[in-house]
């Protein structure tokens, strides 16, 4: 008995220390661990408002908002107001807010102390995670609306058609790549290797896998051989890298979803698909399309086991086996989606756009699916489109909208 009695209490223990972590995760990542879109983090449906803030802008509607990150209990972001926020998950105080010379459309990354994001008045900001005290900026040639990532003893981050800038954590420049071409950049890190950087001048308008020791590319991918106008941040798997791409053809997008060898370049397999609005929607595609590329994560795939799923602004959710790029499942929507997709546990995330300017409109909405499958399990309506992929942490599931709302939702249960 007394045996038993100490493996209850160790087991007692175990899910009080397990509940406790979850409700600490941190999102520090864009996409996440390897880009993937996806936490082991599930969520408890339904899900409720927890709180939700009006950003300082009126009554315009916004047409960029890219994910927050959250560590610590507070959530980070920057908003078209110039500022940079730093609130408390749990009640949405403002511990602090800070205010640049221009909008903000980067995606932040924190280390223990600061946190670091770009702005559009060209410069990049280190901030202290306690008071929101500016540690140091840099100055670059352009605006800055790209992620921004801590590897190593590198801030790294790129400048629209200048650079791509590594800077040590005090803000000195060590190196930069020259970038005379791409705008909105996304890259990530993984075995020391940067996924994509701008290619060399010789090749402006490729991709690069880029030797983060050696400051030298491992594999170049040419561009112009896929024809494409956006090409989205990349995800990795264990052996291949996913990207998704879109370029306009007079009223419908070109639709490309790609799978590379992360280790040669190498194509694996490629699916081509033209873009479907649904019998609902009003926007026009051309102006769609300019609104979607402003936000980061753009066609950004989520993985889930054995799938890759691309939402691609259109109406269409597309599910693909990751290895051989069959379609597994689509789910066809009376309205395009309005962001990336997001994974808790084995249920998926993401907006839909609305047209309550037309009567009997419907309002934006927040989906949740099966991940499985794409069957809908459940959905709220909300004030505005989510222009940025749910981020979950913990309990809690985060995004904003194009009417400068931010939202937390909470487990109810």
């Amino acid at each position: 008995m007394k045996t038993r009695s100490w493996l209850i209490l160790i087991f007692a223990i175990s899910l009080l220390s397990s509940a406790g972590c979850r409700h600490r995760s941190d999102w520090i990542m864009f996409r996440g661990k390897e880009g993937r879109g996806a936490t082991s983090n599930s969520l408890t449906l339904p899900l409720g408002i927890k709180w939700k803030l009006s950003l300082g802008l009126g009554e315009s509607e916004s047409a960029v908002f890219n994910p927050p990150i959250v560590k610590g209990g507070t959530i980070y972001f920057g908003s078209a107001d110039g500022n940079f926020y730093a609130l408390d998950i749990k009640s949405g105080y403002m511990r602090w807010v800070f205010k640049s010379k221009g909008i903000i459309n980067s995606v932040p990354f924190a280390d223990e102390d600061r946190v670091y994001f770009g702005s559009n008045d060209g410069r990049v900001y280190a901030v202290s995670l306690r008071d929101g005290r500016e540690v140091w900026s840099y100055q670059t040639e352009s605006t800055v609306q790209s992620n921004i990532v801590r590897y190593q003893d590198s801030v790294v981050f790129t400048s629209d058609a200048g650079s791509t800038y590594f800077l040590t954590p005090d803000g000195e420049l060590k190196h930069r790549i020259p970038n005379p071409v791409w705008h909105y950049d996304t890259f990530q890190f993984s075995n020391n290797v940067m996924y994509f950087a701008p290619g060399p001048l010789q090749q402006p308008y490729s991709l690069g896998a880029y030797d983060f020791h050696t400051k030298s590319y491992l594999w170049l991918l040419n561009t112009a051989s896929i024809g494409a106008t956006w090409y989205s941040f990349p995800a990795l798997s264990s052996r291949l890298l996913f990207l998704g791409t879109c370029s306009i053809f007079a009223d419908s997008w070109n639709l490309g979803y790609h799978a590379y060898d992360r280790e040669t370049g190498e194509l694996v397999w490629r699916y081509r698909d033209e873009s479907y609005f649904g019998k609902r929607v009003f926007q026009d595609p051309e102006e769609l399309f300019r609104r979607n590329i402003r936000l980061l994560d753009y066609m950004a795939p989520a993985l889930w086991k054995n799938l890759v799923i691309f939402s691609s602004g259109d109406s269409v959710l597309r599910a693909f086996n990751a290895k051989r790029g069959t379609l597994v499942w689509r789910h066809v929507f009376d309205h395009p989606s309005s962001c990336a997709p997001s994974v808790a546990g084995k249920r998926l995330y993401l907006g839909l756009r609305g047209d309550e300017q037309l009567p009997g409109g419907e309002k934006p909405r927040l989906l949740c699916l099966s991940a499985r499958n794409g069957k809908k399990l459940w959905e709220l309506e909300l004030e505005g489109a989510i222009l940025s992929a749910p981020v979950i942490s913990g309990k809690w599931l985060i995004f904003g909208t194009d009417k400068n709302l931010f939202y937390v939702l909470e487990e109810l249960y």
